[in-house]
């Protein structure tokens, strides 16, 4: 059975603005329905804030920064803290990952290992903060002075995160955040803002003071574009597209606050022919492929959407591929057996069936997919659903090879040559992520070491670690989430020079 309970669990006079440690109505007293993309239908109202409601948010962070009392909070404190949320999110794991699945349209397995990566991540910031020392002593050459070099929160932080991983994308900017003793103001994707509402009731149960995090559901437009200039913030974090990173950069540059930009990518997955000499082997490559490519609907940033395999291996590789995505499962994420789950809205549908009308035109070949599945008990004809699709025969000057397209298209090229292979790779204004599959060591470290990627992996795809920096080349960015460089975006250096036997210069007369 569909899960149709609570068609609208969520009231809007209670959720999706919280400021000051209360829970508010919009200030223009606008709402907006969260629309399940598995059948188009709402089931949940959270408030539709504006460019004031950003205001009343900051001014209640800035309070709480300034006079309140978690920049001043030990560290051991705001560690323990951190540990408290995750405990919470292991709590109610199930009943978020249903939420989540709900919101964004992926399956409940991967909204259920979505709250395991956010519990990991704050766990890792607790503890990543709490054995740190408290300073960097510098030797000034004398012991007369006492030269330390220490670490302080920026301030107020303006978090923009996107809807494609609400919950986990919140958490890559909320935790380090808070480990490093700042306030926050958090605006989540209007489309998908439920489970980033419920991990800010989570903070608030965890007891964290009121006014650190506040959170205003709306528009990129409005909410963002405030954020982004308001005097009062120090940073501001952004996950989303390249277009809209660069207004929010633009924005942010007439106060000059630090910025910092988690854009897009068009990822590569190389593919050499040794990797598929033995048949587990090709089955392997084959397998991480599709899921490169189809987690999620391909509604990843780093979503290997670009096949690149050896000339050699290709007619068999593809085919094989294209079997296989054909076969992928699609429905409801809530449902028993269901693999891959809707587009999350209308919009991104026709987004997707653009470039690939575009890619047909310019003389792709069409191997799988290319249209929208017929509905059936686990698919509502109403939901946002399309097939997993493969294009044979693809280029460099198609539009869907250079940019984004953010759902279930996987292109492919071919090439003969190691040095073909990483020029193809490298050939693109993003540089997020990218993979090489081989089973020849040198090769791997060197194409690896060759590729302008800001992650890379060999013989696997997408998995990532909470203590390793999660940031890109070219247009995918400036930032940096994860590890230790994760939370040194959400700090200022200081250095301290004390002087233990001052005397006068003697520079002037007088």
């Amino acid at each position: 059975m569909a899960d149709r309970t609570a068609p609208r669990e969520l009231d809007a006079e209670r959720t999706g603005i919280h400021v000051g440690g209360e829970w508010l109505a919009a200030s223009s007293g606008a709402a907006r329905e969260v629309v399940d993309p598995a059948d188009a239908l709402p089931f949940a109202v959270v408030a539709e804030g504006d460019a004031k409601d950003a205001d009343l948010a900051v001014a209640a962070a800035r309070r709480a920064f300034d006079t309140g009392p978690w920049p001043r909070t030990p560290v051991a404190g705001r560690a323990a803290l951190l540990r408290r949320v995750a405990d919470l999110l292991v709590r109610d794991r199930e009943r978020i990952g249903r939420l989540e699945s709900r919101d964004a349209g992926k399956t409940v397995e991967e909204g259920r290992v979505d709250v395991d990566c956010v519990a990991d991540a704050f766990r890792y910031f607790a503890d990543l903060v709490a054995a740190e020392a408290p300073g960097r002593v510098v030797d000034a050459g004398t012991p007369d002075v006492h030269s330390v070099v220490v670490h302080e929160p920026v301030g107020v932080c303006a978090l923009i995160t996107p809807w494609n991983y609400p919950l986990l994308q919140a958490s890559w900017k909320i935790a380090p955040a808070l480990a490093a003793g700042n306030t926050f103001v958090l605006k989540p994707s209007e489309i998908t803002p439920l489970t980033t509402i419920t991990l800010i009731e989570l903070l608030v149960e965890a007891g964290l003071p009121a006014g650190v995090a506040n959170l205003v559901t709306g528009p990129g437009h409005t909410v963002g574009a405030r954020l982004a200039e308001h005097p009062d913030v120090d940073l501001v974090s952004f996950t989303g597209g390249l277009a809209s990173g660069v207004k929010v950069a633009q924005s942010a540059a007439v106060t000059v606050k630090k910025v910092a930009l988690e854009l897009g990518g068009k990822n590569p997955n190389v593919v050499f022919a040794d990797a598929c000499a033995t048949a587990d082997g090709f089955d392997t490559a084959v397998d991480q492929a599709l899921n490169a490519a189809f987690m999620h609907s391909g509604q990843v940033c780093s979503a290997g959407s670009r096949l690149i395999v050896e000339e050699s291996v290709r007619d068999r590789f593809v085919a094989e591929l294209a079997r296989r995505a054909d076969r992928i499962r699609l429905g409801r994420g809530t449902e028993p057996g269901v693999e891959c789950g809707p587009l999350v809205s209308e919009r991104q549908r026709a987004r997707t069936e653009e470039y690939v009308a575009a890619a047909l035109a310019e003389g792709a070949v069409l191997r799988c997919g290319g249209r929208r599945p017929a509905p059936s008990a686990v698919r509502p004809e109403a939901g946002y659903f399309y097939q997993p699709t493969v294009l044979d025969h693809c280029h460099r000057e198609m539009r869907v090879v250079r940019e984004e397209v953010f759902g279930p298209v996987l292109t492919v090229e071919t090439f003969r040559t190691e040095d073909e292979a990483v020029a193809l790779a490298n050939d693109t204004e993003y540089g997020l992520a990218g993979a090489v599959w081989t089973t020849d060591a040198g090769r791997a470290r060197r194409v690896a070491g060759r590729l302008r990627h800001g992650t890379v992996w060999i013989n696997d795809f997408h998995p990532y670690l909470p203590q390793a920096e999660w940031g890109g080349f070219g247009k995918s960015g400036t930032g940096r989430e994860l590890g230790p460089a994760g939370l040194a975006e959400y700090r200022e250096t200081k250095h301290v020079y004390q002087n233990l036997a001052p005397a006068p210069v003697r520079w002037f007369a007088g």
